[in-house]
């Protein structure tokens, strides 16, 4: 459980840190990201999440 704290904190700091450091390319990058298809959207989120899947699993093993 505290690992999933520090990854959801560490996970916040990145974002935040972004936002911070570049709001007008944050907001033209979100902007873009309506022109992407729901399709293409899905298939980048599963294969990320796969990809972190397998880096815990690697990691805690």
């Amino acid at each position: 459980m505290r690992e999933l704290v520090i990854a959801l904190g560490l996970f916040f700091f990145i974002e935040g840190i972004l936002y911070a450091l570049f709001p007008a390319k944050m907001k033209s990058m979100l902007k873009k990201l309506e022109l992407v298809k729901n399709s293409q959207l899905r298939s980048g989120g599963l294969i990320f999440a796969v990809i972190g899947f397998i880096i815990i699993y690697y990691i805690k093993s």
